[in-house]
């Protein structure tokens, strides 16, 4: 019995033994099954052109991790964010050195034609808001300074169109000079007195014209134009591209929804019939000229005229003409990257007309609602500004921007020639830096041989007068000129610049930021920073913002610079 006992035993042991190898066998089965599965996958050949490194980056994010989740995932590179690429510009600018210091022994007459443009001021606050400097030659000192309305003060009546106002106060960038401030207002016009408008819309409809801030911002302009049209004014429609189209024939002013809806319906496509679109816009101006009204074509464009006339002399030549008729031209630029600013200028120079840049709905209620009468209604044909300085006074200058409006001397009493015009209310501002016979540092050496000159002035022009400015213009279809003539006496100075009039100091701490932009030496010694406080400090009355916007971008522009500086 012991011996089946036993033998029982080491059969039950060799049982459990038995089941035992039989677990541990589908226990190695399973580990080495779940191995295979955990198993990285071979690495892939290598590619002739390796995946961009960002295409590469999303797709091991995205992928799910192979081996359930029991491997390492292969290490992603670090994702750097592309830079955003700016096109290279292609705007045209007219380019003119700024006017050197000049001695008042050798050139003691300054003459120059006004001007009313703004077209710079607005390209050069794209160009900061968008995160850039702008060119240096798309900034015109003069745009910039007038641009901004100011409380100059006004002529009496309409018997004489201007009133000059003359301010001396001391430079704020340089401790020897001085700045000499000439101040024109215009005569405003309340909308029941001013005459009838003929006005032809000249709109580029070409495929340049598609983007938002081209045509479809000058469509919502011209509707906030039609509100400003009284029942008598007259509006036509011509729009070129592959071919010039009258898209409205003269229309009253009460029809303004007939009006709207055209403007509404303009689509951008094609090519550009610039000089074929000018040519039928002046032809239906003259078909439906007004002798009793304002007739006048506004041409919006950005400025690619690739069909047509495209020769530059031949298109002023033709405006020109025109303008002779009484049939005078405006120009509203839009966009940028492509805008032909220098055609524009000359075009609008040429036809006795402004341009202005649209860069945003705001501004096309500026320049298309708030100024309308000044944009349109001219008071004042061919103005002309002449400064003689007294060297009993005076023994250097320098004229701050108008650098494409100087003329010669004997352009002044010359009717024939051509110059700026001022519109209803319009205010225009002209500042000449100015060194005293007595600084203690001159520019210029002073000549020997006109000493015995300068002793031969009376003394009463020495102790009275700076300078002696004079003012020529015409009546709208006058041709012979007429004459406003004021000295400038020490009485107009301010021995502190803080004490100068706000609308003065505003405007030279904007022409200090002009010359900047354009990297003129004589501001560098006041910081962008001092310029925005400047410019504070003269803000006064401020109902639609334009100065505290002034000041923002300065800020912006001494951001991009420093930020410029750490490249």
């Amino acid at each position: 019995m012991r011996a089946n006992a036993l033998a029982l035993r080491i059969k039950g042991l060799s049982s459990m033994a038995a089941m035992l190898a039989l677990v541990t066998s589908c226990s190695f089965e399973t580990s080495s099954d779940r191995s295979k599965v955990a198993s990285p996958p071979p690495p892939p050949p290598p590619s002739s052109a390796p995946a961009p490194r960002d295409s590469v980056a999303r797709e091991q994010r995205s992928a799910p991790a192979m081996g359930g989740g029991l491997s390492r995932p292969y290490p992603m590179p670090p994702y750097y964010p592309r830079p955003p690429v700016i096109p290279p510009s292609t705007d045209r600018f007219p380019d003119k050195e700024p006017a050197g210091v000049l001695s008042v022994a050798e050139h003691p007459v300054s003459t120059f034609s006004v001007d009313v443009d703004t077209a710079s001021y607005a390209f050069v606050r794209r160009n900061l808001t968008s995160g850039r400097l702008p060119a240096r030659e798309a900034v015109r000192v003069e745009e910039m300074i007038n641009y901004f309305p100011y409380n100059y003060p006004a002529p009496k009546n309409r018997g004489e169109p201007f009133r000059v106002t003359t301010t001396v106060m001391p430079s704020p960038w340089s401790r020897d000079n001085r700045l000499m401030h000439i101040a024109i207002r215009g005569y405003d016009i309340e909308r029941s007195e001013r005459p009838r408008a003929n006005i032809v819309l000249l709109v580029d409809t070409s495929g340049s014209m598609a983007p938002a801030d081209r045509l479809p911002l000058l469509q919502q302009g011209f509707r906030l134009f039609t509100q400003q049209l009284r029942d008598d004014d007259q509006v036509a429609i011509v729009t070129y591209a592959g071919q010039a189209h009258t898209a409205l024939e003269p229309t009253s002013g009460r029809d303004r929804h007939k009006i709207i809806d055209v403007i509404d319906n303009l689509r951008a496509s094609g090519s550009t019939a610039g000089g074929d679109g000018l040519r039928r816009a002046y032809r239906l101006a003259e078909r439906h000229f007004d002798r009793e009204a304002v007739n006048r074509v506004i041409l919006a464009t950005d400025g690619d005229f690739n069909v047509g006339i495209t020769d530059p002399k031949e298109l002023e030549r033709f405006i020109a003409d025109k303008r002779k008729t009484g049939i005078y031209l405006s120009i509203l630029g839009v966009g940028t990257g492509n805008l032909n600013d220098a055609l524009m200028q000359c075009l609008a120079q040429a036809g006795n007309g402004n341009a202005a840049h649209i860069d945003s709905l705001l501004e096309a209620r500026k320049v298309l609602s708030e100024e309308m009468a000044s944009t349109l209604f001219t008071i004042a044909d061919d103005v002309k500004v002449r400064v003689e300085f007294n060297p009993a006074q005076v023994a250097e200058y320098r004229l701050i921007g108008y650098e494409t409006r100087m003329l010669r001397r004997e352009d002044f009493k010359d009717d024939k020639v051509d110059a700026g015009d001022i519109g209803a209310g319009h205010t225009v501002a002209a500042i000449y830096e100015i060194t005293p016979v007595d600084a203690r540092e001159r520019r210029i050496d002073p000549l020997r041989y006109q000493r015995e000159k300068e002793s031969n002035v009376p003394s009463s022009t020495r102790r009275d007068e700076l300078a002696f400015v004079k003012l020529r213009y015409k009546l709208p279809g006058e041709s012979t000129s007429r004459l406003i003539e004021r000295p400038v006496r020490e009485a107009d100075a301010f021995a502190n610049f803080e004490r100068a009039p706000e609308d003065q100091r505003f405007s030279v701490a904007v022409a200090a930021f002009a010359q900047r932009l354009r990297g003129e030496s004589a501001p560098d010694r006041m910081t962008y920073g001092e310029i925005a406080t400047m410019a504070n400090e003269a803000r006064g009355r401020d109902p639609e913002g334009y100065r505290a916007e002034f000041v923002r971008l300065v800020r912006m522009a001494e951001t991009l610079g420093a930020t410029a500086r750490l490249r």
